[in-house]
């Protein structure tokens, strides 16, 4: 089985910041109750933009940081649980915009906040298999379309923003563990027959749920991987709180500088988290390669990378790459 290496990374976040002193404004809370349960100061909102414009932003970037012919982009791949239409997808949109080849498929993914490492997974069944050379991968979100701002245990946690990769085939490590378990009560939205679509959270329920399978998804992908945290560069943890990555971090004390954090910049960004702070990471490290484009993640000692999350579905993943 061949490796799976991120080529170039790109991100686009709404214009409007909203801080904790500003959702003061909206519900009974205050910045340093929101701090202490959730390590949030800001998150960002659409106001001209949307989930489409936000995907197509970071998709650009992305391909004109990877410095290849846009005709050899294979497939496009959008995760996301707040699309524009219901059809057509994320995807389309961003094959139109962008220009792309009409003989590619383009088809979104919904799995929630593990979306995107469902769509990894995707991706690299289309360039293990020889489909196609490059995948561009986006994660997009409008959550502030689906929040019920009048409650305070879900309106301060998220945000609105993308992020995108390009990934292709080489000859390192790809190893990934998938999960799902259906299950209604954790976490969910009920948007269908004329109904209000907000997220609906147990939050003692997915904050055990989260811990446990974050635990799991890098225990069994080193396995998988044949691997040790020793032998990873980056952990890019799903943003979703950040006493959930501080207490998994206390199993791993020793590669705790592994696990990068910005959930106080961003809040929880759904199917967005992972690939922003991929472009946060990928982005320092090139800043500071000896050679290429400022930006871009394509040098010459790719480092390994695993990425966990987990989401409503129940679903959750883990998935070791190069980048």
């Amino acid at each position: 089985m061949k490796g799976l290496r991120i080529v170039s990374t790109g991100r686009a976040l709404p214009k409007t910041a909203v801080s904790n002193e500003d959702m003061s404004k909206l519900v009974d809370t205050n910045d340093e109750w929101i701090t202490a349960r959730t390590g949030i100061k800001n998150r960002y909102k659409c106001q001209d933009e949307s989930c489409v414009s936000l995907a197509i932003k970071a998709a650009g970037i992305a391909l004109e940081r990877a410095g290849i012919d846009k005709n050899e982009i294979g497939a496009v791949i959008t995760a996301t649980s707040t699309p524009d239409y219901i059809f057509p997808s994320v995807s389309c949109m961003i094959q139109k915009e962008l220009g792309l080849s009409e003989e590619i498929a383009a088809f979104d993914v919904s799995a929630a906040c593990t979306g995107f490492l469902y769509g990894l997974r995707i991706a690299h069944g289309f360039v293990n298999s020889g489909m196609s050379k490059y995948i561009l991968l986006v994660g997009s979100e409008q959550l502030s379309r689906i929040i019920d701002y009048s409650d305070r245990s879900t309106c301060i946690l998220f945000g609105d923003g993308a992020a995108a990769v390009i990934v292709k085939a080489s000859d390192g490590i790809f190893a990934q563990k998938t999960w799902t378990r259906g299950d209604l009560d954790a976490l969910s939205c009920d948007g269908v027959n004329g109904k209000e679509c907000f997220v609906h959270m147990n939050g003692h329920k997915v904050f055990r749920f989260a811990v446990t399978a974050m635990e799991q998804g890098i225990k069994e992908v080193l396995e998988k991987a044949g691997l040790t945290l020793s032998d990873i560069d980056y952990v890019v943890c799903h943003q979703a709180n950040k006493r959930i990555i501080e207490h998994v971090k206390k199993k791993y004390q020793e590669h705790a500088h592994k696990f990068h954090v910005n959930i106080d910049e961003y809040g929880n960004t759904s199917a967005a988290s992972i690939p922003i702070v991929l472009d946060e990471i990928l982005n320092e490290k090139s800043d500071t390669a000896s050679a290429g484009k400022q930006g871009e993640v394509s040098i010459a000692q790719p480092r390994k990378i695993l990425c966990v999350g987990f989401g409503a579905g129940l679903t959750w993943s883990g998935a070791v790459l190069e980048g």
